[in-house]
């Protein structure tokens, strides 16, 4: 089965960056837009958790797709976050981020009021109906609760507007089967298994570790789809401190520290989000180093 990537096959959930006084670094946005583009990307996921997405206002949110899509230009696609666990304003969201020049949707399961599966389909389907705009369905029942059943992906994939599917759920076996029943094409959304999932059919990734090995992963794609397994795993191997370090505590909080150690714009984080602490920057820049990143 050969399915092909609507999306490209690297793509980040970029965090967004903000000053001191909380408000968006939005040339600090520039920056790292263009970072993930000069380090291999096809696209760019913004306005998702990693970005803080609900922390951020609507008009900020709308402004961080003009930002990103007006300094990436056609160079690579721009997804941009527009679920929530209100089905109306997830479509509100959804017509705001085409209106903004986004090239997708990245659209999350409805979260915390863990809807039957049949509120989840009903809800996803009024958000695809929403725009033009193709969806990356994302599931990810750590976050939200309750996860899309195999059942309901199948189904929901026979939407024209629904293209692909984020799996951080974990659960190599279900993803398996889905793959297998209606070829959907799946993007990694848990770094730490990228390769297991192109092992079972994903077509690529939506990581978070993108932004500080970008290289590294768009050389793990290129091994894996040329048919050389043995480097893919090598690559694989050697990032395995960078994904557990990115993780020891929230995704973005450590990310945002990576990126101000690598000399980029990362800035704070917003409430009820903190900055690392002194004790976890230090242990995340042995992590860093112990994957090969080249930081101060």
């Amino acid at each position: 089965m050969t399915i092909k990537p609507p999306f490209g096959r690297l793509l980040t959930a970029m965090v967004t960056p903000f000053l001191a006084d909380g408000s968006i670094d939005w040339a600090g946005v520039e920056t790292l837009a263009r970072h993930l583009v000069d380090n291999g990307h096809d696209g760019i996921a913004v306005n998702g958790t990693t970005g803080e997405a609900p922390t951020t206002k609507p008009d900020e949110k709308d402004e961080i797709i003009r930002v990103v899509k007006a300094t990436v230009g056609s160079k690579i696609q721009v997804l941009a976050g527009a679920g929530d666990n209100e089905t109306s304003f997830s479509v509100d969201q959804a017509k705001r981020a085409a209106k903004a020049g986004a090239d997708g949707l990245l659209i999350v399961t409805p979260y915390y009021n863990k809807p039957p599966q049949a509120g989840i389909f009903a809800h996803f389907n009024a958000v695809a109906n929403a725009t033009d705009l193709p969806v990356m369905i994302y599931d990810i029942p750590g976050r939200t609760g309750v996860e899309i059943e195999s059942d309901t992906i199948v189904k929901l994939f026979e939407h024209p507007q629904i293209v692909a599917l984020k799996d951080a759920k974990g659960n190599v076996a279900a993803t398996s089967w889905v793959i297998k029943r209606c070829g959907i094409p799946v993007y990694s959304g848990d770094d730490i298994l990228n390769l297991p999932f192109l092992s079972i059919g994903a077509v690529g990734f939506v990581s978070v570790c993108g932004h500080t090995v970008g290289k590294d992963l768009k050389a793990m794609l290129d091994a894996w789809f040329a048919g050389d397994a043995a480097g893919a795993l090598e690559i694989h191997q050697k990032l395995l401190p960078v994904y557990t370090g990115t993780f020891r505590t929230q995704g973005a909080i450590l990310t945002k520290a990576a990126l101000n150690m690598m000399g980029l714009p990362g800035g704070i984080t917003r409430l009820p989000l903190v900055d690392a602490t002194d004790a976890q920057i230090a242990q995340l820049r042995e992590d860093l180093r112990a994957g090969g990143v080249n930081i101060k």
